[in-house]
């Protein structure tokens, strides 16, 4: 699919994309979509058992490979750090406009997931155009973006300056604090959510995503639900178990699934 860019030029986002045969394109289907966005990471499609609870109650699952990821290479990275972080929430938000336009879903039906960076980007389009999606899954969010990254004392933070620039150069400062998900939050009515973080993350301290939640609960205008689920065993990964795992899984379509009507 294609966006526009503030320049003349419109960039061309890869999409993967997986649905049952059954499912039609006339805008009524359930979607899930995935990203991530950031660390030059690759998103590469993948078969995965635990995506058929989905895809068997004919909720397409679709991946946005959005710039600041390296599935196009290093040209594909440099678009989405740094001083050009925003083009990775728009692709975001120009994916889900995409999917609406060719009839995959319509609004009101799309469910959105990330975790770490990923749910950052849950975070910043959750602000920037909340009327686009039915519901969040926001795993071990990086969201308190501006004070984690001025408080040099915590180990990752001097290191992470050149994915998100040092906000302690005012440029980088007034750049960062635009997308900043804590920062952003304001009067309105947001998507249902389901924040989840783990008391022993090391990469993304769980007071984040308590912080975010808190301050959604004291600031949106809607009535949805806001979930905030603490893991108090694991770390940044999740669970670890292979059971443990598949129950946390499970939870999150749980979430997904009943946010889109689907109850069985």
């Amino acid at each position: 699919m294609y966006r526009s860019d503030c320049s003349p030029w419109r960039t061309k986002v890869p999409l993967s994309v997986v649905y049952r045969k059954s499912v039609k394109k006339d805008g009524t289907a359930p979607l899930l979509l995935y990203g991530y966005g950031s660390y030059g990471a690759s998103m590469s499609p993948a078969f995965s058992a635990a995506r058929l609870p989905l895809l068997d109650r004919g909720v397409i699952y679709v991946i946005a490979h959005i710039r600041g990821g390296g599935e196009l290479g290093e040209e594909w990275r440099e678009a989405g750090r740094m001083m050009n972080k925003m083009n990775t929430f728009s692709d975001f938000i120009a994916s889900a406009e995409h999917l609406i336009a060719e009839k995959y879903t319509s609004k009101g039906r799309i469910v959105i997931q990330g975790g770490s960076a990923g749910g950052m980007l849950m975070g910043a389009v959750s602000n920037m155009r909340p009327d686009l999606f039915k519901a969040v899954i926001a795993q071990v969010p990086f969201v308190d973006v501006m004070n984690t990254m001025l408080d040099a004392s915590l180990p990752l933070t001097t290191s992470e300056y050149i994915e998100w620039g040092n906000p302690n150069e005012k440029p980088a400062f007034d750049y960062m604090i635009r997308y900043s998900p804590y920062d952003n939050v304001k009067p309105q009515p947001y998507p249902a959510m389901l924040i989840k973080v783990s008391v022993n993350d090391s990469q993304v301290p769980y007071w984040e995503g308590t912080k975010l939640a808190a301050k959604l609960r004291a600031m949106k205008t809607d009535s949805n639900p806001l979930l905030l689920k603490v893991n108090f065993g694991a770390g940044h990964g999740g669970s670890s178990g292979r059971y443990d795992a598949l129950r946390e899984t499970a939870f999150n379509w749980a979430f997904a699934l009943r946010q889109v009507g689907i109850n069985k």
